[in-house]
């Protein structure tokens, strides 16, 4: 008896009061999503902010707790890639940037070669994507760029490669032409740093 109260306290606790939004049942079935997610050490705030932005537009139950769902093996999948200690910023980040088209491997690639935090970095690349660019060639730049590049030159160079694309360039060749120059430009810039020490791997 004491047990299942204690059980029952622990299960209440757990529970979003912003989820009261919900009906009951999905309201049960999030919150059950959530309590899994926690259990296993991922962030739940994207999770119930998912659940909010789903009923906010009006959408089905189950339409909610599928796309709730789906954002827990997302948010598992990028922290696979990115290593136990990423942030909860670096998963979403990495979480856009597979919906994108890049794969864990390039991910874990960008973990190897870039300082944390790599929310910007990832957020770059889920953004050349976005504006056209084919995923492989957003993800070859960024892997270009990442070793040297600091966040603000990141989005310099989106945006430098976003305006060729408005005046017509192939979203392609736009990141090419943009690449060259960019990675010449944050090659001399760091070529008075030879002490730079390496760039630590996540476990």
């Amino acid at each position: 008896m004491i047990l299942a109260a204690l059980l029952m306290t622990v299960q209440v606790a757990a529970q979003d009061p912003r989820l009261e939004r919900l009906d009951p049942d999905t309201r049960a079935a999030v919150t059950a999503v959530v309590d899994s997610a926690r259990g296993v050490g991922l962030p739940v705030e994207p999770l119930v902010q998912r659940a909010l932005e789903g009923a906010t537009k009006g959408a089905p139950g189950a339409r909610i707790v599928a796309a709730v769902r789906r954002l827990t093996v997302d948010l598992d999948a990028a922290r696979l890639a990115l290593g136990t200690t990423a942030s909860a910023a670096e998963l979403e980040a990495g979480v856009a940037a597979l919906r994108a088209g890049a794969t864990p491997q390039i991910l874990a690639h960008l973990r190897d070669l870039r300082r944390p935090p790599l929310t910007m970095a990832l957020s770059v690349l889920a953004d050349l994507v976005a504006s056209g660019v084919p995923a492989d060639s957003a993800a070859a730049a960024v892997l270009t760029l990442a070793p040297k590049a600091r966040d603000a030159d990141l989005v310099e160079f989106r945006r430098a490669v976003e305006r060729d694309i408005a005046l017509g360039a192939p979203p392609g060749a736009a990141t090419s032409v943009r690449l060259n120059a960019g990675a010449l430009d944050v090659t001399n810039a760091s070529s008075g740093n030879p002490g730079t020490p390496p760039r630590p791997r996540r476990p």
